[in-house]
């Protein structure tokens, strides 16, 4: 990954995500109140993480690389940010109703 800073190339060994997450429970136990929960298709998820970076209350889990995301459903608002931005439309993950 390059960064260019005042004109100068700089090369970095991992990329920097700048990210500014909540603190696990900082809304309460959010999972009674969901009428719809993501749910994980392993077979077609690629592993791409999009849905860890971009779930606004953190309740997506990553163990590890090469592991597959999870959801912690005691928190989890059942938003669907996570199914927008799958690049699997529809098939890796879907939001099916409570």
């Amino acid at each position: 990954m390059k960064v260019i800073i005042l004109n100068e190339k700089i090369e970095l060994k991992d990329p920097i995500l700048p990210l500014g997450r909540p603190t696990l429970g900082s809304a309460g136990e959010t999972g009674d109140w969901r009428t719809s929960k993501p749910i994980l298709a392993e077979d077609y998820c690629i592993k791409c993480y999009l849905c860890w970076v971009h779930c606004p209350e953190d309740t997506i889990r990553v163990d590890g690389p090469d592991e597959f995301p999870y959801v912690d459903y005691v928190y989890c608002k059942g938003c669907g940010i996570c199914v927008h931005v799958c690049p699997k439309k529809g098939s890796a993950l879907k939001m099916e109703p409570e």
